[in-house]
């Protein structure tokens, strides 16, 4: 098994949009699994096992999957949760695009037609329980 643990709330690990799918299966599957899992899962990219086998060697160098052997098959499990990853990602785009303006981003949200009313709303309530808890 691989040592080193990036769960901590400030993920700064860059993960290409190949191996960002790859994050995704192993978020989803909830426990280690193995390349086969892994290959059914993104069968619909055309990915060859070889290919597979990059991605999570690099997302383990990078320290975002950890693997663990089993008898002759290695398993794979994130390090980092998709929660985490998502926050660091967006500080990240606000802090470079925004000048760490979140008003700015969101107003580039609502400006660009983006969100759904029903968007619109979950966000008032979330923005309303903020200031519930503010008090």
């Amino acid at each position: 098994m691989t040592s080193g643990n990036n769960t901590e709330k400030n993920v700064k690990i860059n993960i290409g949009e190949s191996e960002l799918e790859i994050m995704k299966v192993l978020w989803k599957a909830g426990e280690p699994v193995n390349t086969q899992y892994i290959n059914n899962a993104v069968e619909d990219r055309g990915w060859k096992r070889t290919t597979i086998s990059t991605f999570l060697t690099r997302l383990t160098e990078k320290g975002a999957v950890e693997s663990e052997k089993r008898g002759n098959m290695y398993y794979y499990s994130p390090l980092i949760s998709r929660k985490d990853y998502r926050r660091s990602q967006t500080r990240g785009l606000i802090k470079s695009l925004y000048d760490g303006s979140v008003k700015d981003f969101a107003a580039a949200l609502f400006e660009e037609d983006t969100l759904s009313e029903n968007e619109i709303k979950d966000l008032r309530a979330i923005f309303g329980e903020e200031e519930k808890r503010e008090d």
